[in-house]
């Protein structure tokens, strides 16, 4: 099978607290919905805040660099303009 995400499917397994697990049961009788998906969209779902965390931690590693800043402000008054030479 073929996700949405253009690649095949892979059994997974992993161990989880039975407490969590009775909860995820719960909630997928009460949404109707595969276990498989539940996983799936929590998993895409961790792996995007992950990546957001990169990209924020590497927002305020440049905002502390004196040199990006500068350069920065110095290109922002650029209008965006082509220009021959």
């Amino acid at each position: 099978m073929v996700t949405k995400h253009g690649s095949s499917m892979e059994k997974v397994t992993f161990n989880m607290p039975a407490d969590i697990k009775t909860k995820v049961m719960a909630l997928k009788n009460e949404l109707q919905v595969s276990l498989s998906s539940m996983y799936n969209e929590a998993i895409v779902n961790y792996l995007n805040k992950k990546e957001a965390e990169k990209w924020q931690q590497g927002v305020s590693i440049a905002l502390e660099d004196k040199e990006y800043i500068a350069l920065s402000r110095e290109l922002s008054g650029d209008s965006g303009d082509i220009h021959e030479y």
